[in-house]
């Protein structure tokens, strides 16, 4: 008999947190695209309408009087660029600082 796992294999959402969540909601929507409209967004978070089975979510605490938002130099997530030296560019465009170039694993140069 297999046994049956209450929790699936599957990542479901991803949280990132921020400090001005009608702000953050418009940079994320105007980087991939969205139009959204600022009066639906209202907190504690917002959920991005990305397309695929994993979900996008803008939190900024407001119910939690004890968080304290810290910024990680580190990647948590990333978005599906089918072009990379094309999306480097769109990035490069809208004035997004890049904090650090391409990296590519597995080419040598």
């Amino acid at each position: 008999m297999e046994k049956t796992i209450p929790i699936k294999n599957q990542m479901n959402g991803i949280f990132v947190h921020v400090t001005d969540l009608k702000r953050s909601a418009q940079w994320y929507s105007d980087l991939v695209g969205l139009s959204i409209d600022l009066d639906q967004v209202k907190s504690p978070v917002f959920n991005l309408p990305v397309t695929g089975t994993t979900s996008l979510t803008l939190d900024d605490h407001t119910f939690d009087p004890n968080f304290k938002h810290q910024v990680t130099p580190n990647p948590l997530f990333n978005l599906f660029a089918p072009n990379i030296d094309a999306a480097y560019q769109y990035v490069r465009d809208k004035d997004i600082p890049v904090v650090r170039e391409i990296e590519w694993v597995g080419k040598t140069a």
